[in-house]
């Protein structure tokens, strides 16, 4: 507790805003761990810190995590896709430190790699597309940014791991890239993921060309050389609650499931669709809740034939 405040009061004194990161704020969970101070601090840190206190990033990877260990979990008999939809959102919808953190209007954070129409959907307002891994950078902002516009909520993107072993991360002009484009297709949040500490560095696995990378990014956009186009052209509209990773075309749904006869079919669109537009095309999915917005210029459906 004690040093968790110390690193708020010291960023906000050198004018910098804080997102507070804790992986449990259920009440009965926090009573047993003797860790009850989490909520009296989120409580408390809007009137301590006013609009510099962001939010709490809450948990991790949920998405990701359903999608790559839910093969090994108890799965009730006669549950379909839209059963497990359910069972994933209101799972963390439920959860007692969601319902605290809705009850204080405090934004919730999270980062994640595959999902993310379903995390909004779960109760957060903020997902970062985790940028790294050698995965496509287009189609994770394609997915954030198509089920934020869509649910009316905010993204951004987080850059992470390149590699397993030190460096870790990629080089300097290499971040730099993933972090001007994704400021460039819309991105409200831009974010380094630091860890572990490799060796006597100080400053974990980021050396100075990565320091050097963000401050050529913040100069860049005080400056307006960067050109930003939040709204993007075209959108590309999956069935409902189709929860594929989408990581390749054998990918997993909802990790209980392997790729179906809907999969080849959107994964070759996909692929057209991100030769054609880059970074200026969304990921969305049919659901009654959240119709397509006005702004695109042409809306593709995933069983389309002529795209």
């Amino acid at each position: 507790e004690n040093v968790t405040r110390q690193i708020c009061d010291y960023a906000t004194a050198q004018g910098l805003n804080i997102i507070v990161s804790f992986g449990d704020l259920a009440p009965d969970i926090l009573e047993q761990k003797n860790l009850t101070w989490r909520l009296t601090f989120v409580n408390e840190a809007k009137a301590t810190y006013g609009d510099q206190f962001l939010g709490v990033y809450y948990y991790d990877e949920r998405g990701g995590i359903w999608i790559d260990q839910a093969a090994g979990w108890y799965m009730p008999p006669n549950v379909d896709y839209d059963a497990t939809a359910e069972r994933f959102e209101d799972g963390f919808l439920s959860d007692g430190g969601t319902v605290a953190l809705k009850s204080a209007g405090i934004p919730i954070f999270c980062s994640d790699y595959t999902l993310y129409w379903f995390d909004y959907k779960s109760g957060y307002d903020v997902m970062l597309a985790e940028a790294g891994w050698n995965q496509t950078l287009a189609q994770d902002i394609a997915l954030v940014r198509g089920a934020a516009n869509f649910q009316h909520k905010d993204w951004g993107v987080i850059v992470t791991w390149k590699y397993t072993q030190p460096p870790y991360i990629a080089g300097g002009d290499e971040i730099y890239r993933q972090m001007r484009d994704a400021y460039a297709a819309g991105a409200k949040y831009l974010t380094v993921f630091d860890f572990p500490y490799n060796g006597t560095n100080p400053y974990g696995v980021m050396e100075q060309e990565h320091f050097d990378a963000m401050q050529q990014l913040w100069n860049d956009i005080q400056n307006g050389r960067i050109e930003r186009a939040p709204q993007a052209d075209a959108v590309l509209v999956l069935p409902q609650n189709y929860g594929w990773g989408m990581r390749h075309p054998d990918d997993k749904i909802w990790g209980f499931w392997g790729a179906d006869d809907k999969s080849p079919i959107i994964w070759n669109n996909l692929q057209t669709l991100l030769n054609r537009y880059g970074y200026s095309l969304d990921i969305a999915y049919i659901d009654p809740a959240y119709p397509v917005p006005d702004g695109y210029k042409t809306v593709h459906y995933w069983n389309q034939t002529d795209i």
